[in-house]
């Protein structure tokens, strides 16, 4: 860890948080998301093919043809603006979009205000943010989906780019973002996907392992009362959960709000009976403006070790 990613960590979140994304250029250019996206789509349309074994050996050459330019180009992108005055702030302006503290808080802001004037506005607000069949969802459904993408992408599209931005510079975020990418589009567990997605599917929950104990432990912390609550979900009830990592925030986001999450849903045609995570109450429509408030709270504790961080490391930097 560098000082100067710390400092680039910071100001893209402060530049996310300020501008997020702008339309204009989602417009005009698109999203890395969007590029990798294609990417992956044309890496999968000509290497998965084969038997098993061989589509698995594929799935790894494809990761690595994915992740070499980026990190090629973020190598560069940053030696050349670390190397000009003040080109950290150019560098975070790109840097930030790699985060969703914006677009996140917008897309459930929407969840709730759908929620709280039908159902049905619910349901379709929560579809944009979930992959989960939302037709059936009663009122505590919509609100358990909404608040569970919540905690998940606190985990994995914001804390997670901003950890390994502050450990590896643009280059540790870009790796992120491409893998979190491929793992998003073919690190699924069915016949076209299973073998082809592997080398994606394990080496996101790698690299997300230690982002997803930080953000538990960020919105247990910014719970105040209900902190040992929170503490308390995540260590009982996050190794419940499919995933290795998504429990982790869950659960904390559970016993912060005193609620109780995941449980059984559906897929397409595909039902899952998924864990329990927390020994609340069900939720409501209300449920999530206390989620996102404390979202907030817990974003500001991250940019709060962030800014700690980048201090100790200019202070022992000047002795």
């Amino acid at each position: 860890m560098r000082g100067e990613f710390l400092a680039l960590t910071l100001l893209a979140l402060g530049a996310e948080a300020a501008i997020g994304y702008p339309e204009a250029l989602l417009r005009r250019i698109g999203h890395p998301a969007i590029w990798l996206g294609a990417a992956i789509e044309r890496l999968e349309t000509g290497l998965n093919r084969g038997p098993p074994a061989l589509r698995r050996i594929r799935g790894f050459v494809a990761l690595a043809l994915l992740l070499a330019p980026w990190l090629l180009l973020g190598e560069a992108l940053q030696d050349v603006l670390f190397a000009l005055p003040f080109g950290v702030v150019p560098l975070a302006v790109i840097a930030s979009s790699l985060l969703a503290q914006r677009s996140l808080h917008a897309h459930v802001a929407d969840v709730a205000r759908g929620l709280q004037r039908s159902l049905g506005e619910g349901r379709s607000a929560v579809a944009k943010i979930v992959g989960r069949d939302v037709t059936q969802l009663d009122e505590a459904g919509v609100a358990r989906a909404a608040i569970e993408s919540l905690a998940e992408n606190f985990s994995d599209g914001i804390v997670a780019p901003a950890l390994w931005m502050a450990l590896l510079g643009l280059p540790g975020a870009l790796a992120y973002k491409a893998i979190n990418t491929a793992d998003s589009m073919i690190g699924h567990r069915n016949e076209r996907y299973e073998a082809f997605g592997f080398a994606a599917a394990k080496l996101d929950d790698l690299v997300n392992l230690p982002a997803a104990r930080l953000a538990a432990a960020l919105l247990a912390l910014a719970s105040d009362r209900r902190c040992g609550a929170a503490f308390g979900a995540a260590w009982r009830d996050a190794r419940k959960h499919a995933s290795p990592n998504a429990g982790w925030p869950e659960a904390a986001m559970a016993g912060a709000l005193d609620l109780r999450l995941g449980g059984p849903r559906k897929y397409e045609a595909v039902a899952m009976d998924g864990a329990w995570l927390g020994d609340g109450r069900e939720a409501a429509a209300g449920d999530l403006w206390s989620a996102l408030g404390l979202y907030r709270r817990a974003l500001a504790l991250l940019w709060g070790v962030v800014a700690s961080a980048l201090s100790i490391m200019l202070l022992f930097g000047a002795r």
